[in-house]
């Protein structure tokens, strides 16, 4: 997605959604020079969408792939932006009930709450909370700064430009001020190791802040949560505890697109958003052929589908006859077979389906029936199993209609 900043310039952004019904919406916010495709913010935001949230993230003015100059922006402009993102999130679902900072980006969400109406909850990792020690990054250029007026600097290996508006600026905030007046829920997540941002700006942030407010030690994270289990484990934590304090994210959708939509996520190399009705989920392939293994493969999804389809087959077909089926469960694995070695495959489906290597699919249904049956009550829901809408469409084959849309 994208909407304009502050500045006038257009951002780029990305909404991650949850699979199933919306629980509530968010703003992720990611640290000083970074963007919005750094590993702790992607794995925090997927992480909270998999929890019920859906959650926005987007690159500051002048970074990541938004354009405009890091040189005209300010802290200001960043609390300013945030407040855009905000009322795009407002007119696609809802306005974010929770506000999630990493670094810098949580000293300009706390900042920014008291600006967002429906912002209920606030989580900060790894934030300073006297913005001034963002200088701590370019000190041995403050002078050069405020004598010439600019002066490049080196920020994580990369140049930037900073002017002496930038550190102006940061002299007219002060947010302990702001953290005491937001009335908030606020959760302050920091790394007692963090050679950045020191433990004692979580204190700082704690201590200036009303309650409700909460703590949790990161305990040996660095400061930009390099290790997948310490963003999961952020992830875990501020889900569960926004759930006490966030609004739900209004009324359901009304316009349902029918079929099913799938579209590239941008992640890794095959990752894809899946989207049926209301439900959303995610579709992947395993690292070992090049994928993220972050959702079933499209052969994991057929097999999902003939499984499932089993399940309700044959449960429907037990009420009906009243039998005393107390639990199905169907297990499918997916396979390619060489034609000659597929013993269930006759003659014509063979010639039919071999690709040009001489295999097969081949896919191995295994149902699990509890419940005080008969051994004809078995056998008979067993060749009901093989009356599966997809089973049947699996094996007679469909059409597919290609088309491209403009």
């Amino acid at each position: 997605m994208s909407f304009e900043g502050a500045l006038g310039d257009e951002l780029q952004a990305r909404l991650e959604l949850p699979a199933g019904p919306i629980r509530a919406t968010a703003i992720f916010a990611h640290c000083f020079t970074c963007s919005k495709d750094i590993f702790a913010a992607r794995q925090i935001s997927t992480g909270l969408a998999a929890r019920g949230f859906a959650v926005l993230r987007f690159d500051f003015t002048g970074l990541g792939t938004s354009d405009g100059d890091f040189i005209d922006t300010n802290f200001t402009s960043n609390i300013a932006d945030l407040v855009r993102a905000a009322e795009m999130l407002r007119e696609a679902i809802a306005g974010p009930s929770l506000l999630v900072g990493h670094s810098l980006g949580g000293a300009a969400v706390l900042a920014a709450a008291s600006e967002i109406p429906e912002v209920e909850a606030v989580a900060t990792i790894g934030a300073p909370s006297d913005i001034n020690h963002i200088e701590h990054s370019f000190s041995p250029h403050l002078d050069d700064i405020r004598e010439q007026g600019k002066a490049e600097v080196s920020l994580a290996g990369r140049p930037f430009t900073i002017k002496k508006q930038f550190l102006e600026d940061l002299d007219n905030h002060s947010l302990t001020d702001r953290i005491g007046k937001m009335k908030k829920a606020l959760m302050v997540l920091h790394s007692p190791i963090d050679e950045t941002v020191g433990i004692d700006n979580a204190s700082e942030i704690f201590l200036a802040a009303k309650h409700p407010k909460s703590f949790v030690s990161l305990d040996t994270a660095d400061h930009l949560l390099s290790r997948a289990e310490d963003a999961v484990y952020v992830a875990e934590v501020i889900a569960a505890w926004a759930g006490r304090f966030v609004k739900a994210a209004g009324e359901p959708e009304k316009d349902v697109p029918e079929g099913a939509y799938v579209a590239e996520t941008g992640l890794g190399k095959f990752q894809n958003h899946v989207r049926v009705g209301h439900h959303r989920l995610i579709a992947d392939e395993p690292t070992s052929v090049g994928g993220l293994d972050s959702g079933p493969s499209p052969y994991d999804y057929l097999a999902t589908a003939l499984g499932a389809c089993t399940t309700m087959t044959l449960r429907m077909y037990a009420e009906m006859k009243k039998l005393p089926v107390d639990h199905i469960a169907t297990e499918v694995r997916h396979n390619k077979v060489h034609a000659d070695d597929c013993d269930t495959c006759t003659k014509v489906e063979i010639e039919n389906m071999a690709n040009s290597k001489g295999k097969v699919d081949r896919f191995e249904r295994m149902i699990t029936l509890e419940g005080n049956l008969t051994d004809d009550d078995r056998d008979s829901l067993l060749r009901i199993a093989d009356r599966c809408p997809v089973h049947q469409t699996m094996e007679k084959g469909a059409k597919v209609k290609t088309k491209l849309v403009e």
